[in-house]
């Protein structure tokens, strides 16, 4: 069995189509006839068009198999709490240790019903193939949502790496779902991009561990992308982790790989960005950048991470009468300020169609104004979310809200209570108006020793999801999620969080890592 060397300097946590009892499906499908799904609602699983909350906790125990992992989802309009796991009646796996079900996730409307569907990543799944068995290969679920709602009685579609795209071998550790993300690409059909960081590349016969790709589905097109691929940039080498992070729009997508060495210096980062017009039956590789890229700010130096969190969104810049660009941001959660080591940094960069990235801002803790101070193992960076809350509108700094997880902060008496930190990174200066949330203050509950607040975040363009999956305070020790408006992140307005418990709002009692979001 092989090892894993884990990223330097970053927290660690701690992946064709099946026949399901409703029938065979591929990503591919023609749309289904709407009946009573409403569509136009972002996670809306049962299309009523109230917005539902999907919360994962990959470490659950599932029929007596601890760490096999589930999701959770709250129906919007107080219509009850679905539950996804592989114990699932329909589900050809089946729980167990380790397996990490819900690790990643992400939604779209695959089958163009009107009601959104769920991806489901389980990257440390092993599969068994010929006789073998292999360990950590893992998998995707697509469970599709119905009037009905989702889970049990509805569609199930189980992928591994090899029945997804037939072009590809199934190994094991290749940590398949280890990333996920899907929506509507600009030409109408449904995409989805899939993480394979734990993959082995081989070029000119040399095999390199750990290279790692990513799968890529556009409608029909099943394709697999990775630094050898044509016009790919980067270099393949060992433990690259090339799919790691990886995020999107409608026309842009983007691939970390927070292993790539930048000259001598090993787990330095990069980010590769493609646009999702297709060309030869691929998306378009469009540019790579790391630190040691023009106009990119910093240096490369080893155990950086840069790319080991990224978020996409989009921009509309005032030439144009649509969302033509996108912001990217990239966190860097093993920094080193000055000789503070692994403070951490975030840079946005906004990329066009012709691939010139422009780098809007950077951030750490002692750019000016910014609050707090660079602390060694604060980890800055290490999930970032970014939204356009007006995609309906040419861009400005009103519309751009960046959250920034620092899980290993301390608190004045708490040790690695962890931050979330709250920018508006296209302010002329981005430390004019930043905001930093703790547990106690600007969010609810109270920061306990080894919370790691900031390892959960993702975002709409309407609220903040911020989860709390490690919690160790006594009335969330089971984990916590907490949703809150924009608007209240930053301090405009106190409207209010809503607050996810387990053993509350008609949730079970019962949780490892609740929370985990992002």
């Amino acid at each position: 069995m092989r090892t894993r060397t884990r990223l330097t300097g970053a927290l660690a946590t701690a992946a064709g189509v099946f026949l399901t009892a409703m029938g065979v499906v591929t990503l591919g499908a023609p749309p289904a006839t709407a009946t009573t799904c409403t569509g136009g609602t972002a996670s809306d699983f049962n299309g009523d068009g109230i917005t539902d909350t999907v919360i994962a906790d990959p470490d659950a125990t599932v029929d007596g198999a601890k760490k096999a992992g589930l999701v959770r989802i709250v129906l919007g309009g107080g219509k009850g709490v679905s539950e996804l796991s592989q114990a699932l009646p329909g589900m050809n796996a089946t729980p167990e240790q380790g397996d990490g079900f819900g690790f990643s996730r992400t939604s779209y409307d695959v089958d163009g019903d009107g009601c959104t569907d769920l991806v489901v990543g389980t990257p440390f799944e092993d599969i068994a193939q010929d006789g073998k068995q292999l360990v950590d290969a893992g998998a995707i679920y697509v469970f599709h949502g119905t009037p009905t709602g989702i889970g049990a009685g509805s569609q199930i579609d189980e992928y591994t790496q090899t029945q997804l795209d037939p072009a590809t071998s199934t190994e094991a550790y290749d940590w398949f779902g280890y990333s996920v993300r899907a929506g509507s690409a600009a030409s109408g059909a449904p995409y989805l991009v899939v993480g394979v960081p734990g993959e082995d590349v081989t070029v000119d016969g040399t095999t390199y561990r750990d290279a790692g790709c990513v799968e890529y589905v556009q409608g029909t097109t099943v394709v697999s992308e990775n630094e050898d691929s044509p016009n790919v940039p980067g270099n393949v080498e060992t433990n690259d982790r090339f799919g790691y992070s990886v995020g999107g729009t409608n026309r842009y997508f983007a691939v970390g790989s927070p292993g790539e060495a930048i000259g001598d210096q090993a787990f330095a980062g990069g980010v590769a960005i493609f646009s999702q017009t297709l060309s030869g039956g691929r998306p378009t590789p469009l540019v790579g950048i790391d630190q040691d890229s023009t106009g990119i700010g910093g240096v490369p130096e080893a155990g950086d991470g840069f790319g080991t969190s990224i978020s996409v969104t989009n921009y509309r810049p005032s030439d144009q009468t649509y969302n033509s660009d996108a912001l990217i941001a990239i966190g860097v959660p093993g920094e080193d300020i000055g000789t503070t080591p692994d403070a951490g940094s975030v840079t946005v960069v906004r990329v066009q169609p012709s691939g010139a990235v422009t780098q809007m801002a950077s951030a750490d803790a002692t750019t000016p104004d910014v609050e707090g101070d660079a602390v060694a193992g604060d980890f800055l960076g290490q999930r970032v979310t970014i939204a356009n809350t007006d995609t309906g509108v040419v861009t400005t700094s009103a519309d751009i809200r960046l959250a920034v997880g620092i899980p290993g902060k301390d608190t004045a008496t708490v040790k690695d209570a962890g931050a979330i930190q709250i920018f508006r990174p296209l302010d002329a200066a981005i430390g004019a108006n930043d905001r930093l949330l703790t547990r106690g203050s600007g969010l609810p509950g109270m920061a306990t020793a080894r919370d790691y607040l900031g390892m959960a975040l993702a975002c709409g363009s309407t609220n903040l999801y911020v989860g709390v999956p490690f919690s160790k305070a006594a009335d969330s020790s089971k984990g916590v999620l907490y949703v809150l408006p924009w608007t209240d992140a930053d301090g405009t307005t106190s409207t209010g969080t809503t607050t996810y418990l387990p053993g509350q709002g008609g949730l079970p009692d019962a949780g490892e890592a609740f929370g985990t979001v992002g």
